[in-house]
């Protein structure tokens, strides 16, 4: 029989993910010879035999992968045979050049689960179990190959136990990186609020009996730390609010399973499926009459945020101790970045932490709970951080070495190469220290960890965000290419839908600075990624106090009711104005007059402000979009037509709708149904101009991106309306649509200006991957 010998080289996540064990035994039930290994830029395979059994194995090999792989390029080629005699798995390499995909820190699998809770098992209740198929990946890896040497866990040498599953190839702990037990590996300890040890043989326990005495623990997890509090104690509650200064920004709650879930929201199909899947994100879900969970968890709020555990510890509180429900939010003060350190964590949580459960193995990558909602049968993020990142979105074009620096608020960074863009976790809202030099860690540890040395800085054109300072402070290494905000939400959605063509992109948010020099948020453009054209926005007005306004929305409320009524809105009986201080309206009106402090907006967010201050629902915010959120919670709908909205010379008129919403403010009529006339305004006016624009130019397809489309009821009813009209619709599943998408954007546009000749660009955009829902039990695929 004539042998023959393949070398087959695999790219993407498939490293850290049980591979080259799953290649040994297939090459084994193959029949064939060779050996398989990792270098930095991904798993090369020699496989000599039958050409009937190298084809088979090759059929095998994508199909059959561990479910955590992602496997973006496989390539072959026959080479002179070497008569292997066996098949082996050689040790890794480290070469020079590209960088195979980093798998994200992965929930504890059902096999190590069971192991966990099995008192006959050597790893009994030990909180770091984990195999090739789980556990921490990203947040403990300082560059590639993946080693465990080139982890935290190089500080625990392992037991010969341990080192017996990690070198055999039919165990599933073969090669697993954190592998460890009770005798070699990591442990935890419980802290006072003093950082002094509270001696314990189960500390985990301990602290699962202060949860539940009302007690708030600082909780070291995989990314960072959490602060948990028992979420049916109201008391507790507040006090955590108290402490860490989140006045009413909802948290999140962490319960045992699905049973205990449905006890306070109601769960959809797709949303159990998302719950559970290997990422495990935080899942917005409905909340349900009578919740025991305490009102101050997510005030004025119709939905939780909701996680299962997803680390050997947080299932030992919960299965093991029986905890109840848990509030788990960022171990941080808010706006700051999530604390990592076992001693920063005792200084910085000190006056809001009471103890402290913490652990002895080092977090490398700071790394926030995700948070996604289900649309369309989709995955739809609002934040993207562990569990997905920094797995690579993935373009059908080749883009040069790029780094996009993002946004000021919710900001990621991005690195392109090739076909790939790799994106950050969420770092956070640039407006101090800490997040800034996290920021620039983030960019060191990608630009090591994936060897990418980019020749080009994409930046936003807002002079004064950090992120574009940074970029500018890099004037004269490389070049440096700005992309307008909005171009950029635009272009960001293209991409991870694989268009390239020209589309009409709705890109509405808070903020986004426009080439005029004035602040943009209510856009109507022409787009393809290398430019745009501004088709329409939303009417200026003034932004009284600049970002003052942005916190105190009872000042857009007054701007656009000067520019609806002029002076004499001050006639008005609005209720708005009778609870404003006549001296603080007297200094607004002269700033304006004066146009001192007042940049002109076109922002669609601002709107939304001005609208539920009018409906007296919200003058002052404790976190971005606070008072959108709330006027989208109180919407009733009903049969009713929406207010009238119309584009006049490229503006959308806003002083008409002005005056709807305060006839019937002053007519009784209740908020929810005011919001719901708002929406339904909304969803006619957008949907009447995508329908003229189709009639004048023929283009087709119609991206939506900017925070606005976190908006669910809006999203839902214009993405509706416009397939009913029978436009192709592009909506965001791999990127948030809010300020975490701009570095995808950036990436994209700054790649295709250098005149990158494989990317094409037509009259018309590709047709876009069909809609189809998303398997939420793997990692997404790039271009679902």
């Amino acid at each position: 029989m004539k042998r023959h010998h393949y070398f087959i080289k695999i790219t993407g996540i498939v490293q850290g993910v049980g591979f080259r064990p799953f290649v040994h035994r297939l090459a084994h039930e193959c029949r064939l010879r060779g050996n398989v290994r990792n270098d930095s830029t991904g798993v090369f395979i020699h496989a000599e035999g039958s050409a009937a059994d190298l084809a088979t194995f090759l059929r095998r090999l994508p199909v059959m992968a561990p479910p955590l792989a992602i496997i973006d390029h496989m390539d072959h080629e026959e080479l002179s045979p070497e008569n292997f005699r066996e098949f082996a798995i050689i040790a890794s390499e480290k070469t020079a050049g590209s960088v195979s995909s980093v798998s994200p820190d992965i929930a504890t699998c059902e096999d190590c689960r069971r192991e966990l809770l099995e008192p006959a098992d050597r790893r009994y209740l030990y909180p770091f179990i984990n195999c090739t198929n789980c556990g921490p990946r990203y947040t403990i890896i300082s560059e590639m190959p993946y080693d465990r040497s080139a982890t935290s866990m190089a500080a625990f040498t392992m037991c010969p136990a341990c080192e017996k599953e990690y070198h055999d190839p039919r165990d599933r702990r073969f090669h697993a990186q954190p592998n460890a037990c009770w005798t070699c590996g990591p442990r935890c300890r419980l802290l006072d609020n003093q950082g002094k040890h509270l001696p314990n043989p189960d500390p985990v326990r301990q602290a699962a009996d202060l949860l539940r005495a009302g007690h708030i623990i600082a909780i070291k997890g995989l990314g960072g730390y959490h602060l948990a509090v028992d979420a049916g104690n109201e008391s507790a509650v507040r006090t955590l609010r108290q402490r860490k200064r989140r006045d009413e920004k909802p948290f999140a709650i962490m319960a045992r399973d699905i049973a205990q879930i449905r006890t306070f929201t109601i769960v959809s199909p797709d949303e159990e499926v998302l719950l559970h899947a290997p990422q495990r994100p935080i899942v917005l879900l409905e909340q349900k009459a009578g919740s025991p969970i305490a009102p101050s968890v997510a005030p004025r709020n119709r939905y939780f945020g909701v996680l299962l555990p997803y680390t050997p510890l947080h299932i030992i509180l919960f299965e093991a101790h029986g905890c109840g429900p848990l509030v788990m939010t960022s171990g941080n003060f808010s706006e700051e970045p999530i604390v990592t350190a076992n001693r920063q964590a005792v200084e910085f949580l000190r006056p809001i932490a009471d103890y402290f459960l913490t652990h002895n193995r080092e977090i490398l990558v700071r790394n926030d709970d995700s948070v996604v909602r289900t649309f369309n049968r989709r995955i739809y993020f609002l934040r993207r951080a562990r569990g997905y990142a920094p797995a690579p979105v993935r373009v059908p074009w080749s883009l040069p070495p790029v780094l996009a620096t993002g946004a000021e608020l919710k900001n990621t960074i991005a690195l392109s190469r090739d076909d790939r863009v790799f994106i950050s976790q969420h770092i956070g809202d640039l407006e101090n220290t800490e997040v800034y030099r996290s920021f620039e860690e983030t960019i060191r540890h990608l630009q090591t960890l994936y060897v990418i040395q980019p020749t080009a800085i994409a930046y936003d054109l807002h002079p004064e965000y950090l992120s574009t300072k940074y970029a500018l402070s890099r004037e004269g290494e490389v070049r440096l290419v700005g992309v307008q905000h909005h171009h950029a939400h635009i272009a960001a959605c293209m991409a991870e839908n694989g268009v390239s063509g020209t589309v009409l992109g709705l890109s509405m948010d808070g903020t986004g600075y426009g080439t005029d020099g004035r602040i943009w948020g209510g856009e109507f453009l022409r787009c393809d990624l290398h430019d745009f054209e501004r088709l329409a926005h939303f009417e200026y007005v003034p932004l009284p106090g600049s970002s003052r306004a942005i916190r105190e929305p009872w000042r857009m409320a007054v701007s656009y009711l000067r520019h609806a009524y002029g002076s004499d809105f001050r006639n008005l009986p609005l209720p708005l104005l009778l609870e404003i201080d006549s001296k603080s309206l007297e200094l607004l009106l002269q700033m304006m007059d004066r146009r001192l402090n007042c940049p002109e907006t076109s922002s669609l967010g601002r709107l939304f402000d001005a609208v539920a201050a009018l409906c007296n629902l919200r003058q002052k915010v404790y976190y971005e979009g606070q008072a959108a959120m709330e006027l989208e919670m109180v919407l009733s709908p009903a049969d009713e037509e929406g207010y009238e909205l119309g584009i006049v010379d490229g503006q959308v008129r806003t002083a008409p709708l002005i005056r709807q919403v305060v006839e019937d403010v002053l007519a009784g009529i209740p908020p929810g149904r005011i919001s719901h006339r708002f929406h339904r305004g909304l969803v006619n006016l957008m949907r009447s101009f995508c329908r003229q624009q189709r009639t004048a130019g023929g283009l087709n397809t119609v991206a939506l991106s900017g925070g606005v489309f976190q908006n669910h009821w809006l999203l839902n009813h214009l993405h509706h309306a416009l397939q009913e009209d029978g436009f192709q619709v592009l909506v965001h599943h791999l990127v948030p649509a809010n300020d975490g998408g701009i570095s995808l954007g950036q990436a994209v546009v700054a790649g295709t200006r250098l005149g990158n000749p494989a990317v094409v660009l037509s009259p018309t955009a590709e047709k876009a991957p069909n809609e189809k829902p998303l398997d939420f039990n793997r990692q997404p695929q790039e271009n679902d």
